[in-house]
């Protein structure tokens, strides 16, 4: 992907030699219509974590997610939403909602509600 980078940069400077390649804005790409609406994520995310009588790790909470809302489990769209509820907690962590627990046995960090 850097190579073809650099190849449309090459390409750039070619057809516009002054053109500022920096100033290109990057596309922010928005999340289809089916993910979530705002705030929904972290309603769901806090919501699993509250009924779970165990702490649990954002790819645990993610396929739960993806059970619920009842999306075609493909290990491509589990990596995406383990990401976004990864993000997700981590915001809530910094919001005083959710914490992780010293019990932390495995590679995953496990996350539960603060009660």
């Amino acid at each position: 992907m850097a190579r073809d980078l650099e190849t449309l940069d090459a390409a750039i400077k070619l057809v516009a030699p002054d053109m500022e390649i920096e100033a290109i804005a990057p596309k922010f790409v928005k999340p289809p219509e089916d993910w979530s609406r705002r705030g929904e994520m972290s309603r769901q995310v806090l919501s699993i974590l509250r009924t779970s009588p165990k702490p649990l790790t954002a790819r645990e909470i993610a396929s739960r997610m993806i059970v619920d809302r009842g999306l075609a489990a493909t290990p491509k769209l589990l990596n995406l939403m383990t990401r976004r509820v990864s993000t997700c907690l981590r915001d809530r962590r910094e919001q005083g909602l959710v914490r992780n627990p010293d019990t932390r046995v495995g590679l995953w960090m496990e996350w539960e509600v603060v009660r």
